[in-house]
């Protein structure tokens, strides 16, 4: 089994190089010099040519975020799922999603009053921190709701995230409403989900909330692994049941949360990834949590790339990308279990 798994990590870290090689020439601008050349040069003389620039404060910033994307969206969702105890679960189901986008669509609707009393520094990043604020108190709201006596009810964490959805929804449809056709415009290309204002510092945070935040979720396999049998079962076994909920559940917002903020919707990674590897690997989440990060930075970095390419010089959203990829798999899981029915 060992040999098994080492094996598709390698499979999976190969293709990864090979994705990231092929990012790095794809794309609308093609390169005068070789990119060595480029960033000899940058490095020799301390200021960018138009090739060192995209391709180390554009291109690469972008390959890292869509890695680091991919890996948390996909280790997030294979938490849930194991959380959950079903292969349908997504981060989306707790409303994270859904209050990030509500705090961005009020931050673009009412952003030119905000401008004016808001210092210099804060401007520029004023989408991403709201979107987080949006994201943070929906996690706290809904824990909150689903936590009695110290013990936190999946089932209630689970209507809470169905009815802060909806409510976070309608509030969003109307600011969409009241916006004027530049607001409508950035609040559509914003919930469709893209990499494209990725810089050096948005990397270094996004990258370090996955790091963490994996770092927590990764050693909860065996204790996802005593879920599937039940709680009270898990409980006997030795297992803190509670605990573990509550570092998931604060993981996953955390995780999925900065993603939001600073890349806008991207739907369907942390469902595709884990149903890949559950056919192989079934149910383990010991090996599925790991495994899932490397093939969910492979699935989000193709799609990032296959987005900047396929309209030309145009730029797709990667999240109509992922919805497409994400859609079939979707309706596979649901024909598999009409069957089982």
């Amino acid at each position: 089994m060992m040999n098994k798994i080492n094996s598709y990590k390698i499979v999976f870290y190969i293709l990864l190089i090979i994705a990231f090689a092929s990012s790095l020439y794809l794309g609308a601008y093609d390169f005068d010099q070789s990119m060595i050349q480029s960033v000899k040069n940058y490095f020799s003389t301390g200021q960018h040519t138009p090739d060192s620039y995209v391709l180390i404060e554009l291109r690469i910033p972008r390959i890292l975020m869509a890695i680091c994307t991919g890996a948390g969206l996909a280790i997030a969702g294979t938490s849930m799922q194991g959380l959950f105890k079903n292969p349908l679960a997504t981060p989306d189901l707790i409303g994270i999603t859904s209050g990030a986008v509500l705090f961005a669509a009020l931050t673009i609707v009412s952003g030119a009053s905000m401008m004016k009393v808001l210092p210099s520094f804060v401007k520029y990043s004023l989408l991403s921190i709201m979107a987080f604020i949006g994201a943070l108190l929906t996690m706290i709201f809904v824990y909150r709701m689903a936590t009695s006596r110290g013990k936190t009810h999946i089932l209630i964490l689970l209507l809470s995230g169905v009815a802060i959805s909806a409510m976070a929804g309608a509030v969003t449809g109307f600011l969409t409403y009241l916006s004027t056709e530049d607001e409508l415009r950035d609040i559509t290309f914003w919930s469709l989900g893209s990499m494209a204002g990725t810089n050096w510092w948005k990397v270094l945070i996004v990258a370090t909330v996955v790091i963490i935040g994996s770092l927590f979720l990764i050693n909860k396999g065996k204790t996802l692994n005593a879920l599937l049998l039940g709680e009270k079962e898990a409980s006997h076994l030795g297992f803190d049941v509670e605990k573990t909920k509550k570092h998931i559940i604060i993981a996953v917002a955390f995780i999925v949360g900065t993603i939001v903020a600073f890349n806008g919707t991207i739907g369907f990674i942390g469902l595709v990834v884990p149903y890949i590897l559950r056919f192989i690997f079934r149910s383990d989440y010991k090996i599925l949590l790991p495994l899932s990060m490397l093939l969910g930075a492979v699935v989000m970095l193709l799609a990032d790339t296959i987005s900047r390419i396929i309209v030309l010089p145009a730029e797709l959203p990667v999240g109509i990308l992922t919805a497409l990829m994400g859609a079939p798999v979707f309706i596979a899981i649901l024909i598999n279990y009409k069957r089982k029915m």
